[in-house]
């Protein structure tokens, strides 16, 4: 099975904690609290593994911090090409509210510099002809601009891979300028980017004709109202299925990973959406958003349906 390397410039350590309702400026009690090695892209990598794949991580790590990564990706069986750097690793502190609310608090990240960009580059390459698909994920630390994260996904193209970005602000805005295979925005990330109303089908296909863009497959997650697949042949429309919210951690990250599980598996359009949409929908109904159990996705599966935007 052709492999998949995840690439997460900008790693973090996710601290979530759990509780009743947050109330702002008083003293709140936690119910539960949880510490997970964390990053867009280790989140795919890790959703992959759950469906069966092997998928290879890199980016950039705190040595200070690294144990809770090291431990994590020899718990996984994750195939670990980071490179390490000096300092710590982020922390991210999420309140999951018994609402299904969410409030993120993100750190800053570390500083990269032009060794660690030369030899992260050096890694890639040795690694780029064991793989079919590259997913790069999340936002970019301090030192590498957006202008680095266009030139890593030209120079990944020249090498005749399939990549897919995730990301936000002006990254978002800048990879899609590089027209990757794959982009994954939702409408927020999308609007904030744009300053523009993204919530139909219409007005997500005029901005990217506005664009001028020759991604080929542009995925956008909106929540409730589901997934738009724009395709130039099979644009598509997932229907979300009704669940009960815990936490959004790691959604659009199991959604990008189940799109990618559908085009190794060379699944149809239609079953890989509703696949990957029914990956995302089972993220939201835990916190965490690992897949335990494959039936649960099947479940999820039968209360989707799946429209032609044509």
């Amino acid at each position: 099975m052709a492999k998949v390397l995840t690439i997460t410039l900008n790693p973090a350590i996710d601290i979530t904690l759990q509780l009743d309702t947050l109330r702002i400026g008083e003293v709140n009690r936690q119910q539960a609290a949880q510490s997970l090695a964390a990053g867009k892209g280790l989140n795919v990598a890790q959703v992959l593994k759950d469906l069966g794949h092997s998928p290879i991580v890199t980016g950039f790590l705190g040595q200070s911090n690294r144990q809770l990564f090291d431990q994590h990706f020899e718990n996984e069986g994750l195939e670990n090409h980071f490179v390490y750097i000096e300092g710590e690793t982020r922390h991210n502190i999420k309140v999951a509210e018994q609402s299904g609310r969410m409030t993120d608090i993100n750190g800053k990240g570390f500083f990269v510099d032009e060794a660690a960009k030369k030899n992260l580059r050096e890694k890639i390459n040795q690694l780029i002809d064991q793989v079919e698909i590259i997913a790069i994920s999340g936002s970019l630390p301090q030192g590498f601009s957006s202008e680095e994260l266009v030139e890593l996904i030209e120079w990944l193209k020249t090498k005749g891979k399939k990549v897919a970005v995730d990301t936000s602000g002006k990254a978002l805005s800048a990879a899609i300028s590089a027209n990757p295979w794959l982009i994954k925005p939702n409408t927020d990330e999308l609007a904030e980017a744009y300053h523009a109303s993204v919530n139909t089908f219409a007005e997500q296909h005029a901005l990217f004709s506005q664009l001028n863009s020759t991604i080929e497959n542009i995925i956008v997650s909106m929540g409730e109202q589901g997934v738009n697949w724009l395709h130039p042949t099979h644009p598509l429309h997932a229907k979300a299925p009704k669940v009960t919210v815990k936490s959004t951690v790691g959604a659009g990250d199991s959604l990008v990973a189940g799109m990618i599980h559908g085009f190794l598996n060379q699944t149809s359009p239609e079953e890989t959406l509703k696949t990957a949409t029914a990956i995302g929908s089972n993220a939201v109904t835990q916190i965490g958003f690992a897949i335990e159990d494959l039936s649960a996705i099947d479940k999820l599966k039968q209360q989707i349906s799946i429209d032609s935007l044509s």
